[in-house]
């Protein structure tokens, strides 16, 4: 497959929409395409306007012959990696499922899934600094 403005147009990019109190709108952006990003006075006008700057970043990519990141979701993950750990790591990771009454999987997903949350609200948060 030809890989041309409509080809990358037709991915499947993830877009985050924040609300800007700042301005009274929204800031759009495709977190894949560095840059592509725009505002609108609501979440519609927003997600609308960012249709355009994504075919302007392409296009500008293309033209620019810059590489162009494919989506994440096209990405095939298998769930699973292996992590290697100090035994006291282990050992304090250990009892802790257990006082929680999960297994060490459960528990350290738990982890893992507070940390990114907390990182993303972090980042969203730092956007315009």
């Amino acid at each position: 497959m030809k890989k041309d403005l409509s080809y990358y147009m037709s991915l499947p990019y993830r877009i985050e929409i924040i609300k800007d109190p700042e301005e009274n709108g929204y800031v759009a952006f495709i977190p894949e395409l560095k840059g592509c990003i725009t505002t609108g006075l609501t979440e519609e006008d927003a997600l609308e306007n960012l249709k355009d700057a994504k075919e302007t970043w392409l296009s500008s990519a293309i033209d620019n012959e810059d590489p162009i990141p494919e989506p994440d979701i096209t990405k095939e993950y298998s769930g699973e990696f292996k992590l290697r750990m100090p035994k006291s790591l282990h050992r304090i990771l250990m009892l802790n499922a257990r006082e929680e009454g999960v297994s060490m999987n459960q528990y350290c997903v738990m982890l893992l899934s507070m940390s990114t949350a907390l990182r993303q609200d972090t980042l969203k948060s730092n956007i315009y600094k």
